[in-house]
Protein backbone atom coordinates (compact mmCIF):
# COMPACT_ATOMS: atom_id res chain seq x y z
CA UNK A 1 0.00 0.00 0.00
CA UNK A 2 2.95 2.35 0.64
CA UNK A 3 3.96 1.87 -3.00
CA UNK A 4 0.50 3.11 -3.99
CA UNK A 5 1.21 6.36 -2.15
CA UNK A 6 4.36 6.92 -4.22
CA UNK A 7 2.57 6.12 -7.48
CA UNK A 8 -0.37 8.35 -6.65
CA UNK A 9 1.91 11.22 -5.68
CA UNK A 10 3.74 10.80 -9.00
CA UNK A 11 0.40 11.00 -10.80
CA UNK A 12 -0.56 14.21 -8.98
CA UNK A 13 2.87 15.70 -9.67
CA UNK A 14 2.77 14.98 -13.42
CA UNK A 15 -0.80 16.17 -13.90
CA UNK A 16 -0.04 19.26 -11.81
CA UNK A 17 2.94 20.05 -14.03
CA UNK A 18 0.87 19.67 -17.19
CA UNK A 19 -1.95 21.82 -15.84
CA UNK A 20 0.42 24.52 -14.58
CA UNK A 21 2.11 24.80 -17.94
CA UNK A 22 -1.09 25.14 -19.98
CA UNK A 23 -4.05 26.42 -17.95
CA UNK A 24 -2.74 29.84 -16.81
CA UNK A 25 -1.60 30.75 -20.34
CA UNK A 26 -4.50 29.54 -22.46
CA UNK A 27 -6.04 33.02 -22.36
CA UNK A 28 -2.79 34.48 -23.71
CA UNK A 29 -2.71 31.88 -26.49
CA UNK A 30 -6.30 32.66 -27.45
CA UNK A 31 -5.60 36.38 -27.26
CA UNK A 32 -2.56 35.88 -29.49
CA UNK A 33 -4.86 34.19 -32.00
CA UNK A 34 -7.17 37.21 -32.07
CA UNK A 35 -9.91 36.32 -29.58
CA UNK A 36 -11.32 39.02 -27.30
CA UNK A 37 -11.69 38.49 -23.54
CA UNK A 38 -15.43 37.91 -23.95
CA UNK A 39 -14.78 35.32 -26.70
CA UNK A 40 -12.21 33.65 -24.46
CA UNK A 41 -14.88 33.50 -21.77
CA UNK A 42 -17.26 31.82 -24.23
CA UNK A 43 -14.68 29.21 -25.22
CA UNK A 44 -13.80 28.46 -21.60
CA UNK A 45 -17.43 28.60 -20.46
CA UNK A 46 -18.82 26.25 -23.09
CA UNK A 47 -15.98 23.80 -22.55
CA UNK A 48 -16.60 23.82 -18.83
CA UNK A 49 -20.36 23.46 -19.41
CA UNK A 50 -19.64 20.20 -21.24
CA UNK A 51 -17.64 19.05 -18.23
CA UNK A 52 -20.60 19.81 -15.97
CA UNK A 53 -22.70 17.31 -17.93
CA UNK A 54 -19.93 14.71 -18.09
CA UNK A 55 -18.64 14.84 -14.51
CA UNK A 56 -21.42 13.02 -12.60
CA UNK A 57 -21.55 10.37 -15.32
CA UNK A 58 -17.85 9.73 -14.88
CA UNK A 59 -18.36 9.36 -11.13
CA UNK A 60 -21.16 6.83 -11.48
CA UNK A 61 -19.22 5.00 -14.20
CA UNK A 62 -16.25 4.56 -11.87
CA UNK A 63 -18.35 3.60 -8.83
CA UNK A 64 -20.23 0.97 -10.84
CA UNK A 65 -17.63 -0.33 -13.30
CA UNK A 66 -14.60 0.14 -11.01
CA UNK A 67 -12.49 1.27 -13.98
CA UNK A 68 -10.60 3.93 -12.07
CA UNK A 69 -7.26 3.34 -13.72
CA UNK A 70 -8.68 3.48 -17.24
CA UNK A 71 -10.51 6.72 -16.41
CA UNK A 72 -7.33 8.33 -15.08
CA UNK A 73 -5.34 7.25 -18.13
CA UNK A 74 -7.94 8.70 -20.51
CA UNK A 75 -8.06 11.92 -18.48
CA UNK A 76 -4.41 12.46 -19.42
CA UNK A 77 -4.20 11.09 -22.96
CA UNK A 78 -7.25 12.64 -24.62
CA UNK A 79 -6.69 16.22 -23.34
CA UNK A 80 -3.00 15.92 -24.25
CA UNK A 81 -3.86 15.17 -27.86
CA UNK A 82 -6.70 17.72 -27.97
CA UNK A 83 -4.41 20.52 -26.77
CA UNK A 84 -2.39 20.19 -29.98
CA UNK A 85 -5.37 21.66 -31.85
CA UNK A 86 -5.81 24.71 -29.59
CA UNK A 87 -3.58 26.78 -31.87
CA UNK A 88 -6.30 27.57 -34.41
CA UNK A 89 -8.00 30.84 -35.30
CA UNK A 90 -11.55 29.48 -35.78
CA UNK A 91 -13.67 30.22 -32.73
CA UNK A 92 -16.17 27.42 -33.34
CA UNK A 93 -13.42 24.81 -33.81
CA UNK A 94 -11.47 25.92 -30.74
CA UNK A 95 -14.74 25.74 -28.79
CA UNK A 96 -15.25 22.16 -29.99
CA UNK A 97 -11.71 21.25 -28.91
CA UNK A 98 -12.39 22.88 -25.54
CA UNK A 99 -15.46 20.66 -25.14
CA UNK A 100 -13.47 17.48 -25.82
CA UNK A 101 -10.59 18.66 -23.64
CA UNK A 102 -12.85 19.39 -20.67
CA UNK A 103 -15.07 16.32 -20.98
CA UNK A 104 -12.08 14.01 -20.65
CA UNK A 105 -9.98 16.02 -18.20
CA UNK A 106 -12.87 16.60 -15.80
CA UNK A 107 -12.82 13.16 -14.08
CA UNK A 108 -9.13 13.47 -13.26
CA UNK A 109 -9.37 15.46 -10.02
CA UNK A 110 -12.52 14.06 -8.33
CA UNK A 111 -11.74 10.43 -9.14
CA UNK A 112 -8.12 10.79 -8.07
CA UNK A 113 -9.29 12.59 -4.92
CA UNK A 114 -11.76 9.81 -4.04
CA UNK A 115 -8.93 7.32 -4.40
CA UNK A 116 -6.44 9.52 -2.53
CA UNK A 117 -8.74 10.10 0.46
CA UNK A 118 -9.21 6.36 0.94
CA UNK A 119 -5.54 5.60 0.31
CA UNK A 120 -4.57 8.16 2.93
CA UNK A 121 -6.90 6.60 5.50
CA UNK A 122 -5.63 3.10 4.73
CA UNK A 123 -2.03 4.22 5.29
CA UNK A 124 -2.66 6.56 8.21
CA UNK A 125 -1.47 9.69 6.41
CA UNK A 126 -3.16 13.01 5.68
CA UNK A 127 -4.93 13.38 2.35
CA UNK A 128 -3.21 16.76 1.97
CA UNK A 129 0.21 15.05 2.01
CA UNK A 130 -0.81 13.35 -1.24
CA UNK A 131 -2.73 16.19 -2.85
CA UNK A 132 0.06 18.71 -2.25
CA UNK A 133 2.08 17.06 -5.02
CA UNK A 134 -0.52 18.30 -7.48
CA UNK A 135 -0.10 21.83 -6.19
CA UNK A 136 3.67 21.47 -6.19
CA UNK A 137 3.52 20.36 -9.81
CA UNK A 138 1.18 23.20 -10.75
CA UNK A 139 3.50 25.66 -9.03
CA UNK A 140 6.56 24.48 -10.93
CA UNK A 141 4.56 24.14 -14.13
CA UNK A 142 3.24 27.69 -13.83
CA UNK A 143 6.76 29.03 -13.55
CA UNK A 144 8.06 26.86 -16.38
CA UNK A 145 5.12 27.93 -18.52
CA UNK A 146 6.01 31.58 -18.01
CA UNK A 147 9.62 30.91 -18.99
CA UNK A 148 8.47 28.93 -22.01
CA UNK A 149 6.14 31.71 -23.15
CA UNK A 150 8.95 34.25 -22.78
CA UNK A 151 11.33 32.29 -25.03
CA UNK A 152 9.11 30.31 -27.40
CA UNK A 153 6.02 31.11 -29.50
CA UNK A 154 2.68 30.80 -27.72
CA UNK A 155 1.53 28.58 -30.58
CA UNK A 156 3.82 25.77 -29.35
CA UNK A 157 2.50 25.75 -25.79
CA UNK A 158 0.88 22.38 -26.39
CA UNK A 159 4.27 20.63 -26.64
CA UNK A 160 5.39 20.71 -22.97
CA UNK A 161 1.78 20.08 -21.88
CA UNK A 162 1.62 16.94 -24.01
CA UNK A 163 4.90 15.64 -22.57
CA UNK A 164 3.71 15.88 -18.95
CA UNK A 165 0.23 14.60 -19.85
CA UNK A 166 1.86 11.44 -21.25
CA UNK A 167 3.94 11.11 -18.07
CA UNK A 168 0.72 11.41 -16.06
CA UNK A 169 -0.82 8.60 -18.10
CA UNK A 170 2.29 6.51 -17.51
CA UNK A 171 2.01 7.11 -13.76
CA UNK A 172 -1.67 6.06 -13.84
CA UNK A 173 -0.71 2.82 -15.62
CA UNK A 174 1.52 1.88 -12.67
CA UNK A 175 -1.41 1.97 -10.23
CA UNK A 176 -2.57 -1.52 -9.17
CA UNK A 177 -5.32 -3.36 -11.02
CA UNK A 178 -6.98 -4.60 -7.85
CA UNK A 179 -7.07 -3.55 -4.23
CA UNK A 180 -7.88 -6.04 -1.46
CA UNK A 181 -9.44 -3.29 0.65
CA UNK A 182 -12.31 -3.02 -1.83
CA UNK A 183 -15.53 -4.82 -1.17
CA UNK A 184 -17.08 -5.76 -4.52
CA UNK A 185 -20.55 -4.61 -5.29
CA UNK A 186 -22.57 -2.43 -7.59
CA UNK A 187 -22.99 1.15 -6.53
CA UNK A 188 -26.35 2.90 -6.43
CA UNK A 189 -27.76 4.78 -9.39
CA UNK A 190 -27.08 8.45 -9.89
CA UNK A 191 -30.68 9.27 -8.93
CA UNK A 192 -30.29 7.40 -5.64
CA UNK A 193 -26.99 9.11 -4.95
CA UNK A 194 -28.48 12.51 -5.68
CA UNK A 195 -31.41 11.94 -3.34
CA UNK A 196 -29.16 10.81 -0.50
CA UNK A 197 -26.79 13.74 -0.81
CA UNK A 198 -29.25 16.52 -1.57
CA UNK A 199 -31.29 15.68 1.53
CA UNK A 200 -28.30 16.56 3.67
CA UNK A 201 -28.30 20.31 4.29
CA UNK A 202 -24.62 20.18 5.19
CA UNK A 203 -23.82 18.90 1.71
CA UNK A 204 -26.00 21.52 0.05
CA UNK A 205 -24.53 24.35 2.11
CA UNK A 206 -20.96 23.19 1.53
CA UNK A 207 -21.49 22.89 -2.23
CA UNK A 208 -23.21 26.29 -2.47
CA UNK A 209 -20.42 27.96 -0.51
CA UNK A 210 -17.85 26.15 -2.63
CA UNK A 211 -19.57 27.34 -5.79
CA UNK A 212 -19.48 30.97 -4.67
CA UNK A 213 -15.76 30.68 -3.92
CA UNK A 214 -14.79 28.61 -6.93
CA UNK A 215 -16.40 30.80 -9.55
CA UNK A 216 -14.10 33.63 -8.44
CA UNK A 217 -11.01 31.51 -8.97
CA UNK A 218 -11.37 31.92 -12.74
CA UNK A 219 -10.37 35.56 -12.17
CA UNK A 220 -6.96 34.11 -11.34
CA UNK A 221 -6.71 30.91 -13.40
CA UNK A 222 -8.13 32.36 -16.62
CA UNK A 223 -7.74 36.13 -16.47
CA UNK A 224 -4.85 36.94 -14.14
CA UNK A 225 -2.33 36.81 -17.00
CA UNK A 226 -4.41 39.38 -18.88
CA UNK A 227 -4.97 41.74 -15.93
CA UNK A 228 -1.34 41.41 -14.90
CA UNK A 229 -0.23 42.54 -18.35
CA UNK A 230 -2.71 45.41 -18.22
CA UNK A 231 -1.02 46.72 -15.08
CA UNK A 232 2.44 46.42 -16.68
CA UNK A 233 3.59 42.96 -15.57
CA UNK A 234 5.89 40.85 -17.76
CA UNK A 235 5.51 37.23 -18.91
CA UNK A 236 8.38 36.10 -16.66
CA UNK A 237 6.74 37.71 -13.63
CA UNK A 238 3.40 36.14 -14.59
CA UNK A 239 5.05 32.75 -14.15
CA UNK A 240 6.47 33.85 -10.81
CA UNK A 241 2.98 34.81 -9.60
CA UNK A 242 1.51 31.42 -10.57
CA UNK A 243 4.46 29.60 -9.03
CA UNK A 244 4.16 31.54 -5.77
CA UNK A 245 0.41 30.94 -5.59
CA UNK A 246 0.68 27.19 -6.12
CA UNK A 247 3.76 26.88 -3.90
CA UNK A 248 1.78 28.17 -0.93
CA UNK A 249 -0.55 25.19 -1.37
CA UNK A 250 2.22 22.80 -0.37
CA UNK A 251 2.44 23.80 3.32
CA UNK A 252 -1.23 24.78 3.39
CA UNK A 253 -2.45 21.35 2.33
CA UNK A 254 -0.44 19.80 5.13
CA UNK A 255 -1.60 22.31 7.74
CA UNK A 256 -5.22 22.13 6.56
CA UNK A 257 -5.71 18.68 8.07
CA UNK A 258 -4.38 19.82 11.44
CA UNK A 259 -6.41 23.01 11.30
CA UNK A 260 -9.71 21.27 10.58
CA UNK A 261 -9.18 18.83 13.46
CA UNK A 262 -8.30 21.63 15.86
CA UNK A 263 -10.72 24.37 14.80
CA UNK A 264 -13.44 22.45 12.94
CA UNK A 265 -14.01 22.00 9.21
CA UNK A 266 -16.65 24.71 8.94
CA UNK A 267 -14.47 27.31 10.68
CA UNK A 268 -11.55 26.56 8.38
CA UNK A 269 -13.84 26.93 5.36
CA UNK A 270 -14.98 30.33 6.64
CA UNK A 271 -11.35 31.36 7.14
CA UNK A 272 -10.56 30.36 3.56
CA UNK A 273 -13.51 32.43 2.32
CA UNK A 274 -12.28 35.53 4.14
CA UNK A 275 -8.78 35.00 2.74
CA UNK A 276 -10.34 35.06 -0.73
CA UNK A 277 -12.10 38.35 0.11
CA UNK A 278 -8.81 39.97 1.16
CA UNK A 279 -7.03 38.58 -1.90
CA UNK A 280 -9.52 40.01 -4.40
CA UNK A 281 -9.75 43.31 -2.51
CA UNK A 282 -6.01 43.88 -2.81
CA UNK A 283 -6.06 43.10 -6.53
CA UNK A 284 -9.02 45.41 -7.06
CA UNK A 285 -7.68 48.45 -5.21
CA UNK A 286 -3.88 48.12 -5.54
CA UNK A 287 -3.20 47.31 -9.24
CA UNK A 288 0.59 47.20 -8.93
CA UNK A 289 2.52 44.21 -10.39
CA UNK A 290 4.68 43.67 -7.29
CA UNK A 291 1.61 43.75 -5.02
CA UNK A 292 -0.35 41.47 -7.37
CA UNK A 293 2.47 38.92 -7.08
CA UNK A 294 2.89 39.26 -3.32
CA UNK A 295 -0.82 38.82 -2.52
CA UNK A 296 -0.75 35.38 -4.13
CA UNK A 297 0.72 34.09 -0.86
CA UNK A 298 -2.94 33.95 0.22
CA UNK A 299 -3.67 31.31 -2.42
CA UNK A 300 -2.70 28.55 -0.02
CA UNK A 301 -4.83 29.92 2.81
CA UNK A 302 -7.77 30.48 0.47
CA UNK A 303 -7.78 27.67 -2.11
CA UNK A 304 -5.48 25.21 -0.33
CA UNK A 305 -7.38 25.21 2.95
CA UNK A 306 -10.77 25.27 1.24
CA UNK A 307 -10.05 22.41 -1.16
CA UNK A 308 -8.54 19.92 1.28
CA UNK A 309 -11.21 20.50 3.93
CA UNK A 310 -14.11 20.49 1.45
CA UNK A 311 -13.00 17.21 -0.15
CA UNK A 312 -12.67 15.60 3.29
CA UNK A 313 -16.05 16.99 4.35
CA UNK A 314 -17.80 15.64 1.24
CA UNK A 315 -16.10 12.27 1.65
CA UNK A 316 -17.41 11.96 5.21
CA UNK A 317 -20.95 12.84 4.16
CA UNK A 318 -21.09 10.31 1.32
CA UNK A 319 -21.98 6.65 1.67
CA UNK A 320 -19.36 3.97 1.11
CA UNK A 321 -20.29 3.19 -2.49
CA UNK A 322 -20.93 6.80 -3.48
CA UNK A 323 -17.47 8.23 -2.96
CA UNK A 324 -16.52 8.86 -6.60
CA UNK A 325 -20.08 9.99 -7.34
CA UNK A 326 -20.06 12.42 -4.40
CA UNK A 327 -16.70 13.90 -5.36
CA UNK A 328 -17.85 14.15 -8.97
CA UNK A 329 -21.04 15.96 -7.96
CA UNK A 330 -18.98 18.30 -5.82
CA UNK A 331 -16.56 18.83 -8.70
CA UNK A 332 -19.41 19.25 -11.19
CA UNK A 333 -20.85 22.17 -9.24
CA UNK A 334 -17.77 23.70 -7.63
CA UNK A 335 -15.46 23.02 -10.53
CA UNK A 336 -17.60 22.66 -13.64
CA UNK A 337 -20.62 24.87 -13.13
CA UNK A 338 -18.59 27.40 -11.15
CA UNK A 339 -16.09 27.46 -14.00
CA UNK A 340 -18.83 28.15 -16.54
CA UNK A 341 -20.32 30.99 -14.52
CA UNK A 342 -16.93 32.35 -13.50
CA UNK A 343 -15.44 32.34 -16.98
CA UNK A 344 -18.49 33.98 -18.55
CA UNK A 345 -19.10 36.48 -15.74
CA UNK A 346 -15.48 37.47 -15.18
CA UNK A 347 -14.83 37.59 -18.92
CA UNK A 348 -17.81 39.90 -19.38
CA UNK A 349 -16.77 42.13 -16.46
CA UNK A 350 -13.16 42.31 -17.62
CA UNK A 351 -14.18 43.14 -21.18
CA UNK A 352 -16.72 45.76 -20.00
CA UNK A 353 -16.31 47.56 -16.65
CA UNK A 354 -12.76 46.30 -16.22
CA UNK A 355 -10.54 44.40 -13.77
CA UNK A 356 -11.46 46.46 -10.71
CA UNK A 357 -15.18 45.70 -10.97
CA UNK A 358 -14.41 42.05 -11.73
CA UNK A 359 -12.45 41.67 -8.50
CA UNK A 360 -15.07 43.63 -6.52
CA UNK A 361 -17.81 41.25 -7.64
CA UNK A 362 -15.60 38.33 -6.67
CA UNK A 363 -15.12 39.85 -3.21
CA UNK A 364 -18.88 39.91 -2.67
CA UNK A 365 -19.26 36.34 -3.93
CA UNK A 366 -16.69 35.04 -1.43
CA UNK A 367 -18.34 36.95 1.42
CA UNK A 368 -21.60 35.14 0.67
CA UNK A 369 -19.63 31.89 0.53
CA UNK A 370 -18.47 32.51 4.09
CA UNK A 371 -22.12 32.89 5.13
CA UNK A 372 -22.92 29.51 3.56
CA UNK A 373 -20.23 27.83 5.63
CA UNK A 374 -21.56 29.61 8.72
CA UNK A 375 -24.94 28.00 7.95
CA UNK A 376 -23.23 24.59 7.58
CA UNK A 377 -21.64 25.06 11.01
CA UNK A 378 -25.02 25.76 12.59
CA UNK A 379 -26.56 22.67 10.96
CA UNK A 380 -23.59 20.52 11.98
CA UNK A 381 -23.98 21.57 15.60
CA UNK A 382 -27.55 20.27 15.53
CA UNK A 383 -26.92 17.10 13.51
CA UNK A 384 -23.38 16.36 14.67
CA UNK A 385 -20.16 16.39 12.61
CA UNK A 386 -19.91 14.16 9.54
CA UNK A 387 -18.33 10.78 10.20
CA UNK A 388 -15.99 8.74 8.02
CA UNK A 389 -17.63 6.39 5.53
CA UNK A 390 -18.60 3.03 6.96
CA UNK A 391 -15.92 1.35 4.92
CA UNK A 392 -13.09 2.57 2.78
CA UNK A 393 -14.32 4.18 -0.38
CA UNK A 394 -11.33 3.65 -2.64
CA UNK A 395 -12.45 2.72 -6.16
CA UNK A 396 -11.09 -0.59 -7.42
CA UNK A 397 -8.52 -0.29 -10.18
CA UNK A 398 -9.76 -3.20 -12.25
CA UNK A 399 -8.85 -1.76 -15.65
Amino acid sequence: MRANLLRLRAFYLCTGLSGGILTPYLSLLFGHNGFSSSEIGVVMGIGTAASVLAQPLWGVFVDRSRMTRLSLILSCLVPGVAAVLYDLHWLWFVTLISIVFNMFSVPQTPIADAYAVATARENGVAYGSIRLFGSMGFSIGGYLGGLYMAHFPATTLFAPYLVFALLGAAAAITLPKDNPAIQPGVGPSISTGLRVLIRDRRFVGCVLGGFLLSQTLTAFNTYFAITFHQMGGSLNLTGVAFMLASATNVPSMILATRAMHRFGRENVLMLASLAYVVRWAVQAYIPIPAVAIAIQVLHGLSFGFYYVVAVDFISRLAQRQLQATAQSLFGMICGGLAGVVGNLLNGFLLHGPGAKVMYEVDMVSCAFGALCFLYVRRVSRRLGPPRPAESTAMPSLSR
